[in-house]
């Protein structure tokens, strides 16, 4: 996902015979320093010699090119705090030692850029202080082993968001956070202050193709660290290339105010239950675990857009009986005026348990070969793969499978309806089954933890933690619906991957939400 290269912008053709060049030409008080740095130096030099003035914290403007004011008294600055005479014109001693206090600073830092796809951004890192903790919902993040420096991009796209929008809510000052400086332009907007006692700094760019495709930056750090990163605010702000390439896939909707712990905060003191996590439950107020919350936060279904319904309510299911049956969960189908099963067409009937996010749909036809249901639960640490359709709009509309294994025996906060599975599900994979090697059903996939919220929440990064409800829910489930389900041989032997998939993917189906 990311493409490292060098950082340092290297000063070339630095030979830099600047003082006879004055001397031959016209007194320098005559002419003026800065004619003659911008007549007689190439601008490649320029912005060189501007970039390491920012790293060695004497400059501060933009990286045009253009030697003024501001980059002469950068100039005088540098020199006077090397001992050197403040006259304004570069020698050689100045040069060199520019350039090796320049390089000691990033070489220090591990600076080099950093391309990820996921946003379209190029971005500064700062390597040997921070490792790339992975995606986001948003981005990326780095983030330092002690938790004290954490660098994230950040994409807000298709959401109705503009830069003006986003600038007002990112510089409204909370109970938590407090905002020291603020910059906004037309095209960009620049924010700094304090959140729940981390410094921060933001930057977000709006594209030439869409008002909504904003791209930007935060960086989150220790007050403590400040003197040390704030160089590398400063670069990393100027050099930020946030429309570099093209992103590699689309970012769902998200709150207008995500970027900041102010959303946290809210949610931790939510009355929803264990809403510090972001992972819905089963619940008609929260009817799509995969969905992220609209910008007003009304996740009801009279309030919801008929486009947003149609694409965040896809999800999987499989059937489980030859009369037409086919299992998923409730939260894919509860908000649903018609629900469509892919291949089948529009269900005749539905039966939904909120309470334990499992729900019925029956089709026109019949199934030759439906799931078979394991009746004792999976052993922790079993290899199991989660077949679905996840994100059909954007991956391809076949079947898509993933293998991890069975990490607990009990979901969060020990809900004993629950497991821990470590195969990686997405939006789509709702609804569809968690099979053993043998081809048994040992479970419905049902929801994933939202990664930016538990870090924000805790300070820590998780990894590949996902659920599913166990077998046993399933089996009373259809049991007390009446349905002439099939329950799995417990002595089946083990296959490989690819001949457990073969034995089970016919029966497994897109389900369609239908605002119709």
């Amino acid at each position: 996902m990311k493409m490292r290269r060098a950082a340092r912008t290297l000063l070339t053709a630095v030979s830099l015979a600047l003082v006879p060049a004055f001397a031959s030409t016209a007194p320098a008080h005559a002419i003026g320093l800065a004619e003659a740095y911008n007549s007689q130096t190439d601008v490649d030099f320029r912005q060189g010699l501007q970039i390491r003035l920012a790293w060695t914290g004497d400059y501060e403007g933009e990286f045009d090119g253009i030697i003024g004011p501001r980059s002469l008294r950068a100039i005088r600055d540098f020199q006077a705090r090397h001992g050197m005479e403040p006259s304004g014109i570069i020698s050689d001693d100045m040069l060199a030692q520019l350039v090796s206090k320049s390089d000691s600073i990033q070489d220090s830092l591990g600076i080099a850029f950093a391309d990820d796809a996921l946003t379209g951004a190029r971005m500064l890192i700062p390597f040997n202080r921070v490792v790339d903790s992975g995606k986001t919902d948003v981005g990326n993040l780095w983030r330092s082993e002690d938790g004290r420096l954490e660098v994230e991009t950040v994409r807000v796209a298709d959401t109705g968001q503009t830069l003006k929008g986003l600038y007002d809510v990112l510089t409204t000052e909370t109970d938590t956070r407090s905002v020291s400086d603020s910059e906004f332009t037309p095209n960009w907007f620049r924010v700094s202050g304090n959140d729940g006692g981390r410094s921060y700094l933001m930057r977000f760019e709006v594209g030439d193709r869409s008002e909504f495709d904003l791209r930007g930056f935060s960086v989150s750090f220790d007050p403590a660290i400040e003197e040390e990163v704030e160089p590398f605010l400063y670069v990393a702000s100027e050099l930020f290339e946030p429309f570099a390439l093209e992103p590699r896939q689309p970012l769902l909707a998200s709150r207008e105010d995500r970027p900041f712990s102010a959303m946290m905060e809210r949610r931790r003191g939510s009355e929803e239950r264990d809403g510090r996590y972001a992972l819905a439950y089963a619940d008609p107020s929260q009817p799509n675990m995969f969905a992220m919350p609209p910008a007003d936060g009304d996740m009801s279904t009279s309030e919801r857009d008929a486009d947003d319904v149609a694409f965040d309510m896809a999800g999987s299911g499989f059937a489980v009986s030859k009369d037409g049956w086919v299992l998923t969960n409730a939260h894919v189908v509860n908000a649903c005026n018609a629900v469509l099963v892919s291949g089948h067409g529009r269900v005749i009937d539905r039966v939904v348990d909120s309470e334990n996010d499992l729900a019925l749909v029956k089709v026109e036809g019949r199934f030759e070969e439906p799931l078979r249901i394991a009746v004792d639960k999976p052993r922790l640490g079993e290899d199991i793969l989660a077949l679905g359709f996840p994100l059909r709009s954007i991956l391809a509309d076949s079947l898509n499978v993933t293998r991890g294994n069975i990490s607990s025996l009990l979901g969060l906060m020990n809900d004993p309806r629950y497991m821990q599975i470590s195969a990686p599900v997405q939006p789509g994979n709702s609804g569809g089954p968690l099979v053993d090697l043998a081809g048994r059903v040992v479970g419905v996939v049902t929801a994933k933890l939202n990664a930016v919220a538990v870090a924000d929440a805790t300070g820590d990064i998780p990894q590949s933690i996902n659920f599913a409800i166990q077998p046993n829910a399933v089996s009373t489930f259809l049991d007390a619906n009446d349905v002439d389900y099939q329950t799995a041989d417990a002595d089946a032997s083990f296959q490989s991957v690819p001949d457990a998939v073969a034995g089970v993917k016919d029966s497994i189906l897109p389900v369609l939400c239908l605002d119709e």
